[in-house]
């Protein structure tokens, strides 16, 4: 059974300069790349159910996103949740802005559902793995690093209850 519901969707910043560092650890220990995701650091999951984003909320998004200037991002080292490890973005300043804004104008999306207190962005690498995986993951990703790119917009994902499809785009200015 999957985790995630039919029409349920998150707003994402793709980084695809790191995909070819982490996606054979993402495909075989990440249940969201598995589901269809690409590599990413999330703004807000779950965001409105895709029954609730009509043209007026993704102009709305457009112009939100439209007001964020492009900014630059280090992954420069695997940081560590309990059962996640994940590379650590500097600034994640920037992304809890977003996170920020986002809810301001839908205060009745807060991430994660409000399971957490705190933002902390972050791409998930790998999760629920033993010990000896994590070590295996942690090694060969981090003689690889730092790893930097720019940040030029959000994706807005929907998922069909087994798969998320990227619906749209919402750039940032220049």
């Amino acid at each position: 059974m999957s985790k995630y519901r039919t029409g349920q969707t998150a707003l994402l910043v793709v980084v695809d300069d790191v995909e070819p560092l982490v996606d054979p650890w993402r495909q075989r220990f990440n249940t969201s790349a598995a589901a269809g995701l690409p590599a990413h650091v999330t703004v807000l999951i779950p965001f409105l159910d895709i029954k609730r984003i009509d043209p007026a909320v993704r102009n709305e998004l457009t112009a939100l996103f439209a007001r964020q200037d492009r900014f630059s991002v280090e992954f420069g080292k695997v940081g560590r949740f309990s059962h996640v490890r994940y590379l650590q973005p500097t600034p994640a300043q920037r992304f809890r802005e977003l996170t920020e804004a986002v809810v301001a104008r839908w205060p009745e999306a807060p991430p994660y559902g409000g399971q957490f207190t705190e933002v902390h962005p972050h791409l998930t690498v790998a999760n629920d793995q033993s010990p000896e995986v994590f070590d295996e993951i942690e090694a060969a990703i981090e003689a690889q690093l730092p790893l930097s790119t720019v940040v030029s917009s959000v994706s807005l994902f929907v998922s069909d209850g087994s798969r998320w499809h990227r619906r749209h785009e919402f750039p940032f200015a220049c």
